[in-house]
């Protein structure tokens, strides 16, 4: 559902499995939080998944300890009700827990609500702030870069 929310469905490469094992195996490569919202009194259902947040951690040779927020995803109907709030929070609390000095995230130019969420809750825009840019290998590019 993120990627089709953010129109990048043809770039997802890796299968659930492989994002399954990544996250859930023996050496994990990234954690995964989960909203859910439990069943009304009665009802036979389980809790229902409505968003997550995948993060990692990484490290600044300028700040040290890093935590990375790859991922967060709100269902569309859940919108508006503090569920990504509340993700980000954990980060924010999982990130202290572990010694880190600052908790990373990048968004979209054109996802104005998440940024607008994200500044409200105290995070400095680095574009504006710093002029950093992000960049990526990958596949060929890498492939050549590493000889192979």
């Amino acid at each position: 559902e993120l990627a089709e929310f953010e129109n990048l469905s043809d770039q997802v490469k890796i299968s659930e499995e492989a994002l399954r094992a990544d996250g859930f195996g023996e050496n994990p490569f990234y954690h995964c939080l989960v909203a859910e919202i439990l069943p009304a009194s009665g009802e036979l259902l389980g809790p229902c998944v409505v968003g997550y947040g995948i993060y990692y951690f990484i490290y600044s040779t300028w700040k040290g300890r890093t935590i990375y927020l790859e991922d967060i995803y709100v269902m569309p109907e859940y919108r508006g009700q503090g569920i990504g709030s509340k993700i980000i929070k954990k980060v924010a609390e999982v990130a202290l827990d572990k010694g880190c000095s600052q908790f990373r995230l990048a968004v979209l130019d054109w996802n104005q609500r998440a940024m607008d969420l994200y500044k409200a809750l105290g995070a400095r825009d680095l574009t504006e702030a710093e002029g950093w840019h992000f960049f990526r290998f990958e596949g060929e590019v890498m492939r050549k870069l590493a000889g192979k």
